[in-house]
């Protein structure tokens, strides 16, 4: 896709080969020595070298922090802090996905704020303890899901918390995203519909939210309308640029939706991350029909719109048939794209659900969702998801 500029929230630099404008983007801020922050993946199958070498030929210091996990914990930030601050580092570069982008905002974070990680949590007012003192960031995400790349907030499991928790901040914005559909390419076909489904989730989930921004309602359709178009052919044929890079396009669209919040399939996808070690967007993906299902009476003419971006002729069909029409195509979708047809596939147990249900209760996902949740419904819906 031909490279363009543009700004919305931040600065985002998109198409393909974009990741040559790197050495232009940094000289903007003229850093001393860059930490790279990503994970032993991205740096096995060579894309990290994709930012080192330039690097190096633009005679940039730097130094790379590779310990971030799929799900990251507060050891990881703890951990990149330290190789900030012992290599005498003042800008980070993040590359990954969700998971090392997020740890990349928190290690801006930890390097110029002192209370223990939990203090900025979200739930407990952290944005207001949280200043503009952070060190600067550019993003370059290599997959197309969470969107974190213009995203301010950052998710993370806290050992004192025992869950997933969202830090928030308008300071922790990446200053510029490089989103360049090449580095996609090479990205396996699990992973490409995983990580799909969760800027789908992030989409729907945003237009069903309680929260009234009628701007995000007409980001998150069109979003939706992309995912929808866009992301078999994805899966299905990994060196479609097009595709790939109309699928960065929905994620970052999902992310920038979700400043209305998110809803119940959130909230029952972050613990099965920590308690069973499910990828989140695979997690997103297998819950969202049935979260779809269960909002249905509470979000009927919405749902139909969601019909709409999947190509229904919504017309000449009721609320209540719209609303169907949505669930059915979210289901297809999941089935032509490899998605798991329960959770047993990916080694959940019937044992973990008492305590995956607490954990969905306690996430602040599920207080947009439009149709109140209760820790029963909570265990309903994990065991219609079984």
């Amino acid at each position: 896709m031909p490279p363009s500029i543009f700004s919305f929230p931040n600065r985002i630099v998109f198409g393909d080969g974009t990741i040559n404008t790197l050495a232009d983007r940094l000289s903007e801020f003229s850093p001393h020595k860059v930490l790279l922050v990503t994970d032993e993946g991205i740096r096995r199958v060579g894309l990290a070298a994709e930012v080192t070498t330039r690097l190096e030929a633009a005679q940039i210091d730097y130094a790379v922090f590779d310990g971030v996990h799929s799900n990251p914990v507060e050891e990881d930030v703890a951990d990149g802090v330290a190789v900030f601050q012992q290599e005498g580092c003042d800008f980070v570069i993040g590359m990954g996905g969700g998971s090392s982008l997020d740890v990349a905002k928190l290690i801006c974070l930890k390097a110029t704020h002192q209370l223990p990680l939990p203090e900025y949590e979200a739930l407990s007012g952290g944005i207001n303890k949280i200043t503009s003192n952070l060190p600067s960031m550019l993003a370059i995400p290599t997959t197309a899901g969470t969107g974190s790349e213009v995203g301010r907030g950052a998710v993370v499991t806290l050992k004192s918390l025992d869950r997933k928790a969202l830090v928030f901040s308008p300071h922790l914005l990446p200053k510029v995203a490089i989103a360049d559909p090449t580095l996609t390419v090479g990205l396996p076909k699990g992973l490409t519909a995983a990580t799909g489904m969760d800027a789908l989730t992030h989409n729907i989930e945003a237009y069903l939210s309680t929260i009234y921004h009628p701007i995000c309602d007409a980001i998150a359709l069109a979003g939706t309308k992309l995912v929808a178009n866009n992301l078999r052919c994805a899966v299905e044929n990994g060196g479609d640029l097009k595709a790939r890079g109309n699928m960065m396009i929905a994620a970052m669209m999902g992310a920038i939706a979700f400043q209305k919040e998110l809803g119940v399939a959130h909230s029952l996808a972050h613990p099965l991350s920590t308690v069973a070690g499910v990828h989140h967007g695979l997690a997103n993906a297998i819950v969202l029909p049935y979260t779809m299902a269960f909002n249905r009476d509470a979000a009927r003419a919405r749902l139909r719109d969601i019909a709409a971006a999947f190509g229904v002729n919504v017309h000449a069909l009721t609320a209540e048939e719209g609303a169907e029409a949505a669930i059915d195509q979210v289901t297809q979708l999941c089935r032509d794209i490899g998605i798991p047809a329960n959770l047993r596939a990916v080694n959940v147990t019937e044992e973990m659900i008492p305590v995956l249900a607490k954990k969905a209760m306690a996430d602040g996902c599920h207080r947009t969702n439009p149709r109140p949740c209760t820790e029963g419904d909570m265990i309903d819906l994990y065991w219609q998801a079984m």
